[in-house]
């Protein structure tokens, strides 16, 4: 079956895979590790997110699986926006690619920002914010 948009939209979707894939290790799984270790330092109760600190008070698989739903969720919501992405007329795609790579671009920083936060916790034993 041919790709709606042609070789070019069907590279720039699997590029957005990747960055989003990006954006999910760090806000996952490097978020979670470090989650845990400052939640082993401080304690739960410093968690701001409240799911999370619900989470960190429960049994690892809890904990795990918890993340691993975030997880299913934002992939069938980016799967989404990728159908939405080979869709979208030629002439407005541009902009709407503009659109995704700046969430995705926020959200990487967001990742960064939450892995720089727990490692401010973990060695100084307080928030950046």
């Amino acid at each position: 079956m041919r790709e709606p948009g042609g070789a070019a939209v069907a590279e720039r979707v699997e590029e957005y895979w990747e960055w989003a894939a990006v954006a999910l290790f760090l806000l996952v799984s490097v978020d979670l590790l470090t989650t845990m270790y400052a939640a082993a330092v401080v304690g739960p109760g410093a968690e701001a997110n409240p799911l999370m600190r619900w989470a960190l008070g429960q049994p690892l698989p809890v904990l795990v699986g918890v993340n691993l739903v975030a997880v299913a969720l934002a992939t069938v919501v980016f799967r989404g926006l990728m159908e939405t992405y080979r869709m979208t007329p030629a002439g407005v795609r541009p902009y709407y690619g503009l659109l995704i790579e700046a969430w995705l671009g926020l959200l990487v920083a967001a990742g960064l920002a939450l892995f720089a936060n727990n490692l401010s916790v973990i060695v100084l034993g307080e928030s950046l914010l």
